[in-house]
Parts: C-alpha cells; sequence; structure tokens
C-alpha cells in the first residue's frame, strides 16, 4: 500500500511538474512551445516500441507517405530526415540490433534466403567500396540510411508478416496515406485547370517530384486491384480497397507520371505472362535478345527516336508519344545527359566506383555541353542518377550493378515459381499483384531510382519481406493443414 502511495505521488509530481514548466515556456519561450509539447508523444512511442513494436512499425508505415522532410520544412540544408518516418525507422532500427544481439531474433530460413544473401552482399560491397570513396562521408552517411530502411522495412517486417492477415494490414495502411495525399494533391492541381507544369512541384511537401509520386501510384494499383479479388478479405476492405483504386487511377493519370503509365504497362505484361504460364527463364532470354538485338541496331534506333518531337506539355496521347522524344523533350535529354556521365564516371573507375551516394556531388564535369538542358547544374542539388541500374555501376563499380540486376533476377524467379507452385487461391492473388507492384519498380529502375529515400523503401523492401515471407512460411501451410 505504501509503495502504491510512493508511485501516485511521484506520477503527480511529474504532471505538475511538467504542466509548471509548460506554463513558463508558453509564458517566457514561446519559440520552444511546439517543441517541449513534443515530449509526451516521443515519451509514448518509447514506451510502445519497448512494450509494443508492432504498433510502432504499423505507425512508421502509415506516416511514410505523410512524412515531411526537414528540408521543406526550412529546419536544415544538411541532415535531410523524412519526420517522422525516418525517426521511427532508426528506433525500430536499434530495437531491432538489440534484440537481435541479445536473442537473435531473425529466422535463420529468412537469413539464408537467396533474396536475404544478396542484400547482405550488396551492402557489403558497399562498405568495402566506402573504404575507396572519393566522399567517405557522404558513403557512410548513405550506408546509414541504406541500413536502417532494410533494418524496419525488410527484416523486422519479417517477424511480422508470419501472420498473412498482418501483410494486408501492411498494405492497406500505406494505400490509405498515400490516398491522404493523392486526394490533397489532386485538389491542388485542380486549382491550377490540372497544368503539366505545375505537376512536378504541386506533390510538394509530401513528396519531392511528380516521378516517385507516379512512382508509389503504380506500385499500389495492382495490389489494390488485387484485393478486392481476394475471396478471403471482408466485404468493407474490397469497399476500401475499390475507393483506392478509383483514387490511385485518377491520380496517376493527372500526375503526368510517364515512367508510371510505362510501368503500369510492363505489369500488366507481367499478368499476361501468368496466365499464359510462361517460365520466367524463357522470358529471361527474350529480354536477353531484345538486349543484343537493340545493341546491334542501335544506330538505327536512336536515328529513328531522334526524329521525334513531341513533348510532354499535351494532351495524355502526346505524353505517351513523348516518352521517346530524345531529341527536344528536356526530361528525357536531361536523363541522358546523367546516363552519359554515369557510363564515363565507370570508364574511369570501373573496380571501386567513387563510392555510394557520390553521384549527384561528382557527375558535374562529366557533362557535355551538348547534352546540357536547361535544368542541368553543375551544384549537386538536382538528384542523382535517374537509374538504380546505372547508379550503383559508377559508384560501385561492376560489382555494384552486378548485384542489383542479381537482386531483380532474383526476385522475378521467386515471384514467378511462388504463382506457379502455390495451390491457395488467395495467396496465389497476392503473390500475383505483390509480383505486379514490385515489377513498376523494377521498370522505374531504368528511369529513376529512389531507394535512397523512405517513400520508396517502405513499398519496395516490404514487397520483397512479403515475397520471402510466402515463400517461407505459407506456401505449404494449406498442404500441412490437411495433412493435419
Amino acid at each position: 500500500m505504501l509503495q502504491k502511495i510512493k508511485n501516485i505521488h511521484v506520477f503527480y509530481f511529474f504532471v505538475v511538474s511538467y504542466i509548471l514548466v509548460n506554463s513558463y515556456v508558453l509564458l517566457f519561450d514561446r519559440g520552444m512551445f511546439y517543441l517541449y509539447n513534443m515530449i509526451p508523444i516521443f515519451l509514448l512511442i518509447v514506451l510502445l516500441g519497448i512494450f509494443d513494436i508492432e504498433k510502432i512499425m504499423y505507425l512508421m508505415v502509415f506516416s511514410t507517405p505523410l512524412a515531411i522532410s526537414l528540408k521543406e520544412l526550412g529546419m536544415s540544408d544538411g541532415l535531410n530526415l523524412s519526420l517522422p518516418a525516418e525517426p521511427l525507422m532508426i528506433g525500430i532500427t536499434l530495437i531491432y540490433i538489440l534484440n537481435e544481439i541479445s536473442h537473435g531474433i531473425t529466422d535463420k530460413k529468412i537469413l539464408r534466403h537467396p533474396i536475404t544473401i544478396i542484400i547482405f552482399l550488396q551492402l557489403a560491397w558497399m562498405v568495402i567500396t566506402t573504404f575507396f570513396s572519393e566522399l567517405p562521408i557522404i558513403s557512410v552517411k548513405f550506408i546509414i540510411s541504406r541500413v536502417w530502411f532494410l533494418t524496419s522495412c525488410y527484416f523486422m517486417c519479417t517477424q511480422l508478416f508470419k501472420h498473412k492477415q498482418k501483410i494486408v494490414v501492411h498494405l492497406l495502411l500505406y494505400g490509405v496515406a498515400l490516398a491522404i495525399v493523392a486526394i490533397i494533391t489532386t485538389y491542388k492541381h485542380a486549382a491550377f485547370g490540372f497544368d503539366e507544369k505545375t505537376a512536378d512541384w504541386i506533390v510538394s511537401p509530401f513528396y519531392n517530384d511528380h516521378t516517385a509520386y507516379g512512382c508509389a501510384l503504380a506500385m499500389f494499383i495492382p495490389v489494390v486491384a488485387g484485393l478486392i479479388l481476394i475471396k478471403d478479405i471482408n466485404i468493407i476492405i474490397k469497399g476500401l480497397c475499390l475507393l483506392l483504386l478509383t483514387i490511385f487511377l485518377i491520380s496517376i493519370i493527372v500526375s503526368y507520371a510517364r515512367a508510371g503509365w510505362l510501368s503500369l504497362a510492363v505489369s500488366l505484361g507481367v499478368l499476361a505472362t501468368l496466365f499464359l504460364k510462361i517460365k520466367f527463364r524463357t522470358l529471361l532470354f527474350t529480354l536477353v535478345g531484345g538486349i543484343i538485338m537493340f545493341l546491334a541496331f542501335q544506330s538505327e534506333i536512336l536515328m529513328i527516336l531522334g526524329r521525334n518531337n513531341t513533348d510532354s506539355d499535351g494532351d495524355f496521347m502526346q505524353n505517351i508519344e513523348s516518352m521517346t522524344n530524345i531529341s527536344t523533350d528536356v526530361s528525357n535529354v536531361e536523363r541522358l545527359n546523367r546516363w552519359n556521365c554515369a557510363i564515363q564516371m565507370f570508364e574511369e573507375k570501373p573496380f571501386l566506383g567513387f563510392g555510394p551516394g557520390t553521384y549527384q556531388f561528382l557527375y558535374a564535369p562529366y557533362q557535355k555541353s551538348s547534352m546540357k538542358t536547361v535544368i542541368s547544374t553543375n551544384f549537386g542539388n538536382k538528384g542523382n542518377a535517374h537509374s538504380e541500374y546505372l547508379g550503383p555501376l559508377c559508384e560501385q563499380g561492376f560489382m555494384g550493378a552486378i548485384f542489383v540486376i542479381a537482386l531483380v533476377l532474383a526476385v522475378m524467379f521467386l515471384g514467378y515459381r511462388l504463382v506457379y507452385t502455390i495451390k491457395e487461391k488467395s495467396l496465389k492473388t497476392l503473390t500475383i499483384v505483390l509480383l505486379m507492384g514490385i515489377s513498376t519498380y523494377f521498370v522505374h529502375g531504368f528511369l529513376n531510382n529512389f531507394l535512397d529515400t523512405d517513400k520508396a523503401s517502405v513499398p519496395f523492401w516490404g514487397f520483397l519481406s512479403m515475397l520471402v515471407c510466402i515463400d517461407v512460411y505459407h506456401k505449404n501451410k494449406l498442404e500441412e493443414e490437411i495433412k493435419e
């Protein structure tokens, strides 16, 4: 009884102290008022992190599309954390590492999975190339951020996705938050008559440009469409998914995100090959053959593309046609400029590269005056190599690109294998739409790279974690239940 009384008095002491200090701040230091009143929220998050990490992970997923960077808030010109998503990721990472050291929580099957092995090898190679980086501090920062993305969005999620229903919860949380962003963005865009020139900046402060926004929409359109078709999901969730699908389709059309449109078309091609039961090995040989044909006739192909002068400032069909305009479309020509710089940098340092995350700070001297555009810059402040494949090639040498390609091939091979072997219809449908969603990002990877941001890392590494967990925990579960 005395202990209880003592605890109550301690509790009241802290509450009264907090109120008194808050009153002082309000009267004499109003600049600290909002920061001071974040303390209870911070303490709540810490307590949840200790006693219920699952809620923190759900909070991280939901907050990511809505997160705003320090630069957008005008609070930093250097460190650019995305609030509140990245601090939550850092906290989850610390908790995961402590649990892994003390209890070894990660399933050995997950650690031995081919996808996980490739991720470890890729991360190890990044560390090696950092020792030879032109900008070591930048490379170290890049690796640290990649670690907290991987830990919070892939490894920790494998603990969550042991339960199949939590995969759906994860998808819906991100989807609903993305829909909120889409509604706000579309409403703002409508005020400008859905003008194509405003599409790039209207997504601020949630996304830094419309291509990243279009990438997220493209990844989730197949997913929410597929959830509608899964028999096990109740009618209310299906209604929500139908609403999300409608919002996403309208939003991606008015976003003028051409890479998003292209990636969705490719994902439908993936769906067609799955219905036709075409093996991924056959598709791979076809792709290699297509690349060889392109290299053999590249001069003729580039000459044909050079005749296209359709710019991306007209109607929907003109924007489609402008995708192959490499002569006057500023966005396309600037991409060619960045890609050319990346190839030149690779030729200069083919084995170890310039260091992870360094491209945007070092590519300027490699620009040719004939390839510069009105949006070219020499200050490293307008993005990176615009390619998930060429970026690692110049930053980490040829092995960096090989690990990226190995990850793509391993994920696609895993997806096709799962679809062809899973018997349970609802799980097969979920696997198909996850594969379609991840394929949209692989297509985006040819034109952009977003894995250094929280906005793309949560769905990308999350989808990979889902596919791995389906492979490890769920694909044979129905057969095991029948046997039991």
